[in-house]
């Protein structure tokens, strides 16, 4: 698709795209909004950095437009998202696209005191964004309706399914139950949990598998480098860091290790914000602005805590702990190369990472090759790591059993 007046849609949208320097449609976007705009429900498959958002917001607005109000209410379309700050993001790009309309797009989420919410949830709505958790609370306090919502929208709902979400979009979705249409965006359609929530909240869904992968991941350049024990690995991470990022996150498996790996960047001069879970939520905005305005240029993050983060013109996607799936992995490389740009993910190897390496090398179907850095090679040989073969035992060489035909 050339253009975004292709898709039929209202002036007024097409000059904000304009405005916001968008030219042509992405693949989830030519794919997600004719259907949306037909009132189907869409289930898609969609990583981080594809333009999902505006994929689900265009078809919405134009729904607005197409089909105004005719009296003052509630909200109209409802988005769900795992965390504050995805909510802000969308609502955000929500509020840029409809600038040259009247409609009015409000956020539900946590960190609001409850008086600035009572005031909004008082004025009338078109789209609210929003927490399931928070959001809870203020049906269960009957200080939000449901009931006007027409079209229910599930963002990242593998992350909200992380996160413990499930019965409470599960409630939502039964108090939305008068709605006729239902989106739901994952960047994995792979696992049980995405499944049982499809069967509970879409009807007939259009799917949209949209791993954009070959020509988007393109303008990554993925690499490795092997280390040989704890102290090689900070030492390629320091001069990766000083010498070649400019703005980069650094991706850790676990609280314990951030807090190890953070006092390692402290000790060595090497200034950076963090952010982990179960964190205070003013900590984590100041440590994220910091970062954003580029006070620092490195963020250390556990996969939990980096939810919904958008920071954009991150150059760098530093993987310190390889992720315990594939499908992680190209979830934390897609923050890095956004809006046309192009950036690097690096991971740093050690012996017992080899496997999952070769995992995710199969899983992006193209070679990730190793690098090295002057002064810094390891000195230990890769290890190689080969299937065993199941020896067959057989009692009687002269008889050997065939293996049994699969029915």
């Amino acid at each position: 698709m050339r253009s975004f007046a292709e898709l039929e849609l209202d002036p007024e949208l097409l000059s904000a795209l304009d405005d916001m320097g968008y030219q042509r449609p992405t693949l989830i976007q030519s794919e997600v909004i004719p259907h949306g705009m037909d009132g189907r429900d869409i289930l898609a498959s969609a990583p981080t950095g594809t333009g999902k958002t505006a994929a689900f917001l265009l078809p919405m607005l134009q729904h607005l437009l197409d089909f105004p109000r005719q009296k003052p209410g509630p909200g109209r379309v409802l988005v769900l998202t795992p965390t504050r700050e995805l909510a802000i993001q969308v609502a955000d790009e929500a509020r840029a696209l409809a600038k040259n309309t009247s409609l009015k797009i409000f956020t539900i989420t946590g960190g609001i005191s409850y008086q600035e919410h009572a005031e909004q949830l008082g004025k009338t709505q078109d789209i609210v964004v929003a927490t399931p958790g928070r959001l809870m609370e203020y049906i269960e306090a009957e200080r939000f309706d449901c009931r006007a919502v027409e079209c229910l929208i599930l963002d990242e709902a593998d992350r909200m399914l992380d996160m413990g979400f499930a019965n409470a979009v599960n409630r939502l979705s039964d108090e939305c139950q008068r709605r006729r249409q239902t989106m739901l965006f994952s960047a994995t359609l792979e696992g049980r949990g995405v499944a049982g929530f499809t069967d509970n909240l879409l009807d007939n869904p259009e799917l949209v598998d949209v791993t954009p992968p070959r020509r988007e991941r393109k303008k990554i350049t993925q690499w490795y480098h092997r280390c040989d024990d704890l102290e090689h690995k900070r030492a390629l991470l320091k001069s990766i860091v000083t010498e070649q990022a400019e703005r980069a996150i650094v991706f850790i498996k676990t609280r314990e290790r951030l807090a190890e790996l953070r006092d390692y960047m402290q000790s060595q001069q090497l200034d950076c914000a963090w952010i982990q879970g179960e964190m205070q939520q003013a900590k984590r905005n100041n440590a994220i602005n910091r970062f954003s305005e580029g006070k620092v240029k490195v963020l250390l993050a556990t996969d939990v805590a980096a939810r919904g983060i958008d920071v954009p013109d991150i150059t760098h996607v530093i993987n310190y702990d390889l992720p315990r799936t594939a499908d992680v992995y190209l979830h934390r490389i897609g923050r890095t190369a956004r809006a046309g740009k192009k950036g690097s993910a690096i991971s740093l190897v050690e012996a017992h990472d080899q496997p999952m390496m070769d995992r995710i090398t199969r899983y992006m179907d193209e070679e990730i090759k190793e690098r090295t850095i002057d002064g810094l090679k390891p000195k230990h040989k890769k290890a190689e790591h080969k299937k065993k073969k199941k020896k067959q035992s057989v009692k009687n060489s002269s008889k050997v059993k065939k293996p049994k035909k699969r029915k």
